[in-house]
């Protein structure tokens, strides 16, 4: 049988030469993941192979830098790419953009040379990344040996795990409110995957529960040390404005592929009502109307999105010199996106249905999905906190405080 990641009608043995030439590699991603999401989404399988063809298309390395085989591009590029993927599979874009937040990890915390040598490995060998950092756990505890410090604990999430290469781990130093990244081989003995995410939507993200027994780390790999002492910046906290984009860049291409998908089946399927005066589909009024809508709305966060990202390229530039009102204003306005997106993908995913018909819930044809992959990742932080920080900037003149969450 011809697996996803093997399907021989593309030709992948060059990176395209342009940003434009890598967003319509991922546009070719998407149609390959598209063609049978809904029965993946059914089987429920780890999705190696899904994986394999995000690595044969070079989008893992699209961030990577070029003279070590990456695409050498930036965020704004990144977030369009993960929105491109996810339109065909929301848990796949999903996994590329938290890939991506972690291959960026050691820009965002790292010293100058760690950071030069895991952007050489990762793009050489084209790690895919998880990670196994949930500040809603309790802290999983590091241990001073000397030389090496280990990493002993659980995370109830785990995004990636056997799909992973590396995986990043974080943990707080025991007797220390010290949090310490290092980034360790995912096949290892001391990493057990629990194997148990088990929810209703995005189910091949791979985002169960991860042990850590004993897993060691050389104190010249943890991220930002020298001499054991943390070098603090500004930057360090742009983990959270950045994954906050990804967030947006998956639900957004999660809305498109539903609106896109639904398009194409009322165009050909879905019957006019009997006591409409329209014989097709496509010409009642209440269906120009609903598209049109959705359409709208769509097009317009996705601009707000594509400018929000843009405006964060001055920090990701001068990432050594950020001031806390730069990375405050901008975390205002990721926080904006955020909340807008969250609104209009569980609008779209969930309104389709009034275009479709009665025969489109079957679950052969899995329009659900859309709507369960939004569902359940726009949990991940209340949506509501997201304008409160929008609204005490306007009327108090509040920046956000940087914490896991703003």
């Amino acid at each position: 049988m011809t697996t996803i990641a093997n399907r021989p009608d593309t030709d992948w043995s060059t990176h395209p030469a342009d940003e434009a030439g890598w967003l319509e590699r991922a546009r070719e991603v998407r149609r390959a993941l598209e063609t049978d999401a809904a029965a993946r989404d059914r089987a429920g399988e780890t999705p190696y192979d899904e994986i394999a063809l995000l690595k044969r298309s070079g989008l893992v390395t699209l961030l990577g830098p070029v003279e070590h085989g990456g695409a050498g591009l930036e965020w704004p590029a990144a977030y369009r790419v993960v929105r491109e993927v996810a339109a065909g599979d929301g848990s796949i874009g999903q996994l590329l953009g938290y890939h991506y937040l972690w291959f960026w990890a050691a820009r965002l915390v790292g010293t100058p040379e760690q950071i030069e040598a895991v952007e050489a490995d990762a793009t050489r060998n084209q790690w895919f990344f998880g990670g196994a950092v949930n500040p809603r756990d309790d802290d999983v505890t590091i241990r001073d040996t000397g030389d090496e410090i280990v990493y002993n604990g659980r995370k109830s999430f785990s995004t990636g795990s056997r799909v992973s290469d590396v995986t990043v781990l974080e943990g707080v130093l025991e007797g220390t409110d010290t949090h310490v990244f290092a980034i360790v081989p995912s096949a290892q003995d001391g990493i057990v995957f629990g194997d148990d995410w088990d929810n209703i939507g995005q189910r091949l993200t791979e985002s169960g529960s991860v042990t850590i027994s004993d897993v060691t780390v050389p104190w010249a790999s943890a991220a930002g040390f020298v001499d054991k002492a943390f070098q603090p910046r500004v930057y360090n906290t742009l983990n959270v404005p950045v994954i906050q984009l990804v967030f947006v860049s998956f639900y957004l291409g999660i809305a498109r592929g539903a609106l896109e998908t639904a398009l194409a089946y009322t165009r050909t399927t879905t019957r006019s009502w009997l006591h409409s005066d329209a014989e097709r589909a496509v010409d009642e009024p209440y269906q120009l109307d609903l598209y049109g809508d959705y359409q709208s709305k769509l097009w317009a966060v996705e601009a707000l999105a594509d400018q929000v990202a843009l405006e964060g390229l001055a920090i990701h530039h001068d990432a050594w010199n950020v001031t806390p009102e730069q990375r405050g204003a901008h975390e205002v306005r990721v926080a904006a996106v955020k909340a807008r997106a969250t609104d209009v993908a569980l609008e779209i995913t969930s309104g389709i249905f009034e275009g479709l018909g009665a025969r489109a819930t079957t679950s052969q044809l899995g329009f659900d999905r859309f709507w369960r992959n939004v569902r359940t990742h726009t949990l991940h932080d209340p949506v509501a906190y997201k304008r409160r920080e929008v609204g005490a900037f306007l009327l108090r003149d509040e920046l956000p405080e940087p914490t896991w969450y703003s």
